[in-house]
């Protein structure tokens, strides 16, 4: 698969897979977390982890601008994994829940976030950047956007295992402490706690507590201890993360001599880089760039509704998949994550053979048009969210009643069918996106536009939690029929800009 690819590509990518594997772990823990952790009901949770992504990706454009000031691409990619490992630690450390000194420990978790974000702009778009420099090289410019495509596939090899790891350890915890798992305890507990509990919910409860281990009659103490266990096995699922963290450290230093560096150039290699280009090309390409960062904003605000809507559809109305490895249990909502970085390692080589197969037979599918192509294949994964959940009670139903039981409950196929189509529009933008990127990029812009297509995420990121709020608030099967508009829409204006963006990019 390497085969006539540049050396480098394999150590980039491995050095990769340690973000991703944090990546996920958040993308799988972090609502929950939040929601559990500090009680929160309404939308707190969500827009603190719409802040949280959208800075990951807005801070790249911040990284990008370092490294390109600097040409230290390598210091910042490095400085921007040790400051990740900084924020997981500070996720990691254990605090007792019920949170009772809310202002500090809020912040505390706020810093920690803030520094993975810092850390993933420093090293995200500007590792990117240098993918594409090796792709710079005449004798492998044709394979550029294969090249994106395998590294894509490999830094998601991590991120296939990271949500599993996280809730083994998580449920390993509880049950050593005596108790079992269930979902919808943390939230009833939380709901006890604070008086903020239906009848209802309250019977509920107390048959769930019963099942997972409470003999005594004191449910306050009951619902405090299996809070405070619960959230401590969160807490050490992000130390997961730190030794991915450290593992990626070590695979970039021994690989980081194959990878180009944009400060070594001679001034020669430079002046003959910008004589090559006028500045209204340069205009022009930036023009494009821009434009294609506007319409992919309404797709990551859909797509990425992975780690928002689509965790709490699993955690509130979808029945679990349960694994028994004796030593623990794998079940969660968080297990159904890993079926995205599954998907993308296991159909990756499917997308690019069928690229390959077109281009055999003389069929040149431009990168925008594969782009627009995703963006309808995302519409049809939440139109069968939609259908799926016809019938579903609303938010306030399902609070009222505690929960629902397996009988209410959809099956997981809805789920794992919706990740597998969402993951093939994933990988006809994703990895295509960053191609055409790094391709139509002027030369002395390339970190800085890496980061605003990273930035264009953010802003959709910045979106998420608005998900949440129509979650809540209206039927379920209207809130997936919102997304199904935002990719329509971003299909739409992208085929409406196709031959400009195809005349650009020649």
């Amino acid at each position: 698969m390497f085969k006539n690819h540049p050396k480098g590509l394999i150590g980039a990518a491995l050095s990769n897979m340690g973000e991703r594997f944090g990546f996920y772990i958040m993308m799988a823990i972090l609502l929950l977390f939040l929601n559990n952790k500090f009680g929160f009901t309404g939308a707190e949770g969500s827009i603190i982890y719409s802040v949280f992504y959208a800075l990951i990706y807005v801070l790249a454009l911040v990284g990008g601008l370092i490294a390109d000031k600097t040409k230290k691409y390598k210091s910042t990619i490095l400085s921007g994994l040790i400051l990740m490992s900084v924020g997981y630690l500070l996720l990691a450390i254990p605090t007792p829940t019920p949170v009772e000194n809310m202002p500090l420990i809020l912040t505390i978790t706020c810093f920690g976030l803030l520094a993975i974000a810092f850390g993933n702009g420093l090293f995200k778009g500007n590792l990117q950047a240098v993918v594409g420099q090796l792709y710079d090289n005449p004798e492998y410019a044709d394979k550029r956007e294969t090249g994106f495509q395998i590294f894509y596939m490999f830094i998601n090899i991590g991120a296939m295992f990271a949500p599993l790891m996280a809730v083994g350890l998580r449920n390993w915890y509880v049950q050593s402490n005596g108790f079992s798992f269930n979902a919808d305890l943390p939230k009833l507990c939380n709901q006890f706690i604070s008086g903020d509990i239906t009848a209802e919910a309250s019977a509920r409860f107390s048959e769930l507590a019963a099942e997972a281990g409470h003999v005594s009659g004191d449910l306050m103490a009951f619902a405090h201890e299996y809070l405070n266990v619960f959230m401590t096995g969160y807490h050490y699922s992000f130390g997961i993360a730190i030794i991915a963290m450290l593992i990626s450290v070590v695979i970039f230093l021994n690989n980081k001599n194959k990878l180009p560096d944009p400060g070594m150039k001679t001034a020669t290699q430079q002046s003959a880089a910008v004589v090559e280009m006028d500045v209204k090309e340069v205009r022009q390409r930036i023009y494009a760039l821009f434009a294609v960062f506007a319409v992919v904003i309404f797709f990551w605000f859909s797509f990425h509704q992975n780690g928002q809507t689509l965790t709490l559809f699993a955690d509130e109305y979808t029945r679990l998949i349960k694994i028994n490895l004796g030593f623990t249990t794998l079940e969660g909502a968080e297990v159904f994550q890993t079926f995205n970085p599954f998907f993308v390692v296991f159909l990756t080589p499917v997308v690019m053979g069928l690229f390959g197969w077109f281009k055999a037979r003389g069929i040149d599918i431009s990168t925008p048009k594969k782009i627009a192509i995703g963006m309808g294949i995302a519409a049809l994964a939440f139109a069968v969210m939609a259908l799926g959940s016809v019938g579903l009670p609303d938010a306030a139903t399902r609070t009222a009643m505690g929960g629902l039981d397996d009988s209410m409950r959809v099956t997981p196929w809805l789920l794992i069918g919706t990740y597998l189509i969402l993951t093939i529009a994933e990988l006809f933008i994703s990895p295509l996106g960053i191609a055409f990127v790094s391709k139509v990029a002027p030369p002395k812009y390339q970190g800085i536009m890496q980061g605003g297509w990273l930035s264009a995420t953010a802003l959709g990121n910045q979106l998420l939690f608005i998900g949440v709020i129509f979650y809540n608030s209206i039927p379920v099967w209207a809130t997936w029929c919102i997304f199904v508009a935002a990719c329509l829409i971003s299909m739409f204006m992208m085929l409406g800009m196709l031959k400009w963006l195809e005349r650009v990019a020649k």
